[in-house]
């Protein structure tokens, strides 16, 4: 059928005070580049995509953004989503994402994967898994 409907993943959205700030701390991060930023937004994607090179990670600037409270505590901004990451070595990887600009939530709940902090507020994992990242299925390096 010609006319089937299709959707397709455009970008996770981050909304954030500077758009240009987080699109580089995840774009040194990832290892990825910032493939378009203005005053109100800023994409980055993997090594050689262009702008238009889907999905990517997409930061919103919104002056009235609050940092989300990690863990959750009743009565304060909640963490609506959160990114994970796959790592091969989960020390190297928490030891450079705080290079980055990252910080180390206070608390954890698992020995096999550590809560981490944007320069934003916003709460995203780092997973060692070993078996992923080895996988040749695994798309986004």
């Amino acid at each position: 059928m010609h006319n089937a409907l299709k959707i397709k993943m455009y970008s996770f959205t981050i909304d954030c005070r500077n758009a240009q700030e987080l699109a580089n701390f995840y774009g040194k991060l990832l290892h990825w580049e910032v493939v378009f930023a203005n005053e109100e937004w800023a994409c980055v994607a993997p090594p050689g995509s262009k702008q238009g090179s889907y999905p990517c990670i997409l930061f919103q600037q919104n002056p009235e953004y609050t940092p989300p409270v990690w863990p959750e505590t009743p009565g304060a901004q909640q963490t609506m989503a959160h990114l994970d990451f796959a790592v091969n070595d989960l020390d190297k990887a928490v030891e450079y994402a705080v290079q980055c600009g990252a910080t180390i939530a206070p608390e954890q709940f698992s020995q096999e994967w550590k809560v981490m902090l944007d320069p934003a507020g916003h709460p995203f994992c780092l997973c060692e898994m070993k078996s992923v990242m080895e996988s040749e299925h695994f798309g986004l390096l």
